[in-house]
């Protein structure tokens, strides 16, 4: 039996754990009905946690939303689920919206408050990376200022400003565009009924105050009204009345919500206790009488000897049940554990989780949650419980031809890995007998699905294509030489390429790569991969290499800037490398029919003049010739020229398509002229089936080896 000392540290570390339990993070499900919302009225928000995203922020009994408590440095978002229509994408015009709402600030007991409460709109439902005290919880000392934040915000500041020179007023209302720095902005202030031009003081630490946002669309006009709650109806001034244009600042969709935090030093329990909104339209009044009222506990005072033995009971009472539940906690744990069979290669890797959350997530791995499926398995959307986290769970089948090793390997890899360009695997799962891999989901797919996609909306301009060819260049090179191992893909196609919502381009699907410390060589003697992009050194010795994965990336270079597949189909030659037609284009003299039609000329031409050149070195059939990632960003960034491609480096680039008496070609042989104009057909590989595809060249414009000896 353990000791009174020893006792009495568990009972303290389990206090420790406390805020733990009480603080944490929930996220609600939006409502399943796709109608759209145009307002809504909240006297109170008992009945409406359904209708909300929360961070940290809480539903008290009575009613109130309380974004935070009095705590030290506490950041509280509320949100309403679903967001809302703010700008015509075809006009540029944001419609008319207006809120209306009742916040109560009260300060901690031990000194005055901070630091405020601020209206937003937003394009996510979060604020990430938004820190406390004057920053208010939405923007942080990184992103302040930045046009990309798309962040419109009114702040109700019950201290001095982020900066003092521009908001110097205690108490004071502020409109805020992507900045914590507020313009215009105006000590805390309504007109009396009975003057219009006469002004009193609120104090927004005194009470329940009402505030007024309201924005004419056509006229582009904002104005901001506050007033006490006992203040009979709305003033007929406001107190700011400013013309800006939130076009510059709204996306299509935005989410409206509140954010509050306290600091170091300064700390107030921030409240909405109502809540009303409206598009093209003037929003609801509130109904006075029905708003939650504060118990008076959530006010200064002091703790009498009656309510502090009162808590003492109660806490005591807390820990004897947390006692329980860690107990319970525990032997659950244990219990699931021994049922899954916890392997001796399961105890390095990443966090596991459970099946029972992922089988949650997916809706029970329903079909319409299915966003893939391959040899290896299927892969299914899912957004887990908790986080609210949207994430893409691949489900390892039986009878894949990825099994056990695979799934450690991707597991031992991808796992600890961690780059932009990357997808992240954010946890695992093995129950029975199935395999889980759990991924951040990236929203618009793979590559190969834009690449050949007959649907014009669909289409990559060459902007977003060299965009991806670089990100991927990056994450290669993090791959090789950055991380703590050298880890070879050994399979880097479009298909494993997906596209995230910025256009990013992320190589995922790590289930062959391997890894090898810095002073040994890699051993693999299997040959692995696919068709088109598999090096020829490796049908030779089996051995992958970094440099395998670069003629792997020169393939793909090749197959963004052409459109077409790393196989192609030849009425005349049969199956056809990409690599040999691209070659075969610059020896007729017509490299621009190579280049995808479906850029339409819309593209720099020193760009993909580079990047058709780079793809040749990088897929050079001898591996010496190839250069390493890091210098293939160099030539990317246009930091080093290409290299003149003369008789020593431009033998062995394909044996089907130069022969001995064409060997010493160079560039200047190859591309030296006019480009005509040109016609032909093939058939393109892609899918298991033959697609004929026609395409045209244009003629743009003479093009010469010194284009890609200078390499931009």
């Amino acid at each position: 039996m353990a000791s009174p000392p020893i006792f009495l540290a568990s009972i303290l570390s389990l206090t420790c754990l406390l805020p733990y339990f009480w603080s944490s993070t929930i996220v609600l499900a939006q409502s399943s009905s796709s109608e759209p919302i145009s307002d809504f009225v909240f006297n109170g928000f008992n009945e409406s946690i359904g209708n909300f995203t929360l961070k940290e922020a809480v539903i008290k009994q009575s009613g109130a939303l309380r974004l935070t408590n009095n705590s030290h440095n506490v950041i509280g978002h509320a949100f309403f689920a679903k967001p809302f229509p703010m700008l015509n994408t075809t006009s540029k015009m944001v419609p008319s919206f207006s809120t209306y709402f009742v916040f109560q600030i009260v300060p901690a007991i031990d000194g005055e408050g901070g630091y405020g409460l601020a209206f937003t709109l937003s394009p996510a439902p979060q604020f990430v990376g938004g820190q406390g005290g004057h920053f208010l919880g939405v923007f942080s000392s990184s992103n302040d200022r930045l046009p990309s934040n798309h962040i419109f915000m009114v702040e109700f500041d019950t201290l001095n400003g982020y900066e003092e020179k521009i908001d110097t007023e205690w108490n004071h209302v502020g409109i805020n565009i992507n900045t914590m720095d507020s313009n215009p902005s105006e000590a805390a202030t309504y007109y009396d009924k009975n003057d219009s031009k006469a002004k009193e003081n609120v104090d927004f630490q005194k009470g329940p105050v009402q505030a007024w946002i309201d924005y004419d669309g056509p006229n582009k006009l904002l104005n901001v009204t506050i007033a006490p709650l006992e203040f009979p109806k709305k003033p007929n001034r406001p107190l700011i009345s400013e013309v800006i244009d939130l076009s510059v600042v709204m996306k299509e969709k935005m989410y409206a919500g509140f954010s509050a935090a306290t600091g170091a030093e300064k700390r107030s329990a921030h409240y909405i206790l109502g809540w009303s909104f409206r598009l093209n339209g003037i929003s609801d009044s509130l109904d006075i009488s029905r708003l939650p009222i504060l118990p008076d506990d959530t006010k200064s005072s002091s703790l009498n000897p009656i309510l502090r033995k009162a808590l003492i009971s109660t806490f005591s009472i807390v820990v004897f049940f947390l006692f329980v539940a860690l107990f319970v906690l525990i032997y659950r744990r244990r219990q699931r554990r021994k049922f899954e069979g916890l392997e001796e290669w399961e105890l390095d890797c990443p966090r596991r989780l459970s099946y029972k959350d992922l089988y949650t997530a997916t809706k029970g791995f329903k079909l319409s949650n299915l966003i893939g499926s391959g040899g290896f398995g299927e892969v299914y959307k899912g957004k887990l419980n908790g986080t609210g986290a949207e994430i893409a769970v691949k489900k390892i089948s039986n009878g894949s031809l990825q099994g056990i090793r695979e799934f450690a390997a991707e597991i031992e890899s991808l796992g600890r890995l961690r780059h932009k360009h990357l997808v992240n695997l954010q946890g695992w799962c093995k129950y029975k007998n199935d395999l889980l891999l759990v991924y951040d989901y990236v929203p618009n797919g793979s590559l190969d699905c834009f690449l050949y996609s007959s649907n014009d909306q669909k289409n990559l301009n060459w902007e977003q294509r060299f965009k991806i060819l670089k990100g991927i260049a990056s994450g290669l090179l993090y791959l090789h030489e950055e991380w703590e191992q050298v880890v070879i893909h050994r399979d880097v196609k479009s298909s494993n390429v997906l596209i995230d919502g910025e256009m990013n381009g992320r190589l995922g699907d790590f289930g062959l790569a391997r890894l090898y410390d810095r002073s040994k060589n890699c051993h693999t003697t299997n040959v692995v991969g696919t068709i088109g992009y598999i090096a020829p050194e490796l049908t030779r010795t089996g051995k992958a290499s970094t440099s395998s994965d670069v003629f792997a990336y020169g393939v793909l270079l090749l197959e963004i800037a052409t459109g077409k597949p790393p196989i192609l189909y030849d009425p005349l030659k049969g199956h056809l490398p990409l690599v040999d037609w691209v070659i075969e284009c610059f020896q007729s003299g017509k490299i621009l029919d190579a280049i995808d039609p479906k850029l339409k000329n819309e593209f720099v031409v020193e760009e993909i003049e580079m990047v058709l050149g780079l793809g040749l070195i990088c897929s050079h059939q001898k591996q010496e010739f190839r250069p390493s990632m890091r210098q293939v960003i160099r030539y990317l960034n246009g930091d080093d020229f290409l290299p003149a491609i003369d008789n020593n480096n431009l033998i062995g680039f394909s044996s089907s398509v130069m022969g001995s008496s064409e060997i010493g070609l160079g560039f200047s042989r190859l591309i030296s002229g006019d480009i005509k104009t040109s016609y032909s057909s093939f058939e393109v590989i892609s899918s298991g089936s033959t697609i004929p595809v026609s395409y045209r060249s244009s003629s743009i414009g003479e093009m010469s080896s010194s284009s890609f000896a200078s390499g931009r």
